[in-house]
């Protein structure tokens, strides 16, 4: 499984918009098969970091994504509310699941 980190540090003042768009282009990004995961995640100790987390079932399907019209849209879409961030992509090495 390829995944990819995002931090996005969103301008102070519009998180509920930036969530609701987020919310809105990760619900067409879900509809492709290659994309197994996404997670929106809010930094605790900065109000303006927030992660994205998403799991591809391989490098080369993010990476098609990453160069397509749709992402290139996407990012648009967002760049009113960024002021920074990076992007990370890894390989899952293990997964263990807790016992619940």
């Amino acid at each position: 499984m390829f995944r990819v980190i995002l931090r996005i540090d969103v301008k102070p003042g519009s998180a509920q918009e930036f969530e609701a768009v987020w919310r809105k282009m990760a619900g067409t990004v879900s509809l492709r098969p290659e994309n197994l995961d996404q997670w929106l995640l809010r930094g605790t100790e900065d109000d303006t970091a927030y992660f994205v987390v998403t799991d591809w079932t391989d490098e080369a399907s993010f990476r098609e994504f990453e160069h397509s019209a749709e992402h290139l849209g996407h990012r648009a879409a967002l760049a009113p509310f960024r002021r920074g961030g990076w992007m990370e992509t890894t390989q899952v090495a293990e997964h263990v699941t807790g016992t619940r």
